[in-house]
């Protein structure tokens, strides 16, 4: 999570791709849940979501995530509807 917060901090960031940060950050999202953190996740997930909404909406590895946030009590409510908008989980 560290390393994360590093990546995201520098100039370098803002020149990648919208799809290229929205891919990175659902894999952070990943992270978040493997380390039994879910609001983190949620909050990661969301702001991939703005970045990049195909990378959610679209790609299976982000609908996965989502599906996986939006089981849990504690997930944002933003991303519960958008996970009962999109029929995952």
């Amino acid at each position: 999570m560290a390393w994360h917060e590093k990546a995201t901090s520098g100039d370098g960031w803002r020149w990648l791709a919208a799809e290229h940060r929205a891919a990175y950050l659902v894999d952070v999202a990943r992270a978040y849940l493997y380390a039994d953190d879910p609001v983190s996740a949620g909050r990661v997930l969301m702001e991939a979501d703005r970045i990049a909404p195909a990378e959610i909406r679209h790609r299976p590895a982000g609908r996965d995530v989502l599906a996986q946030i939006a089981r849990d009590p504690a997930a944002p409510t933003t991303l519960t509807h958008l996970a009962v908008t999109l029929k995952v989980g």
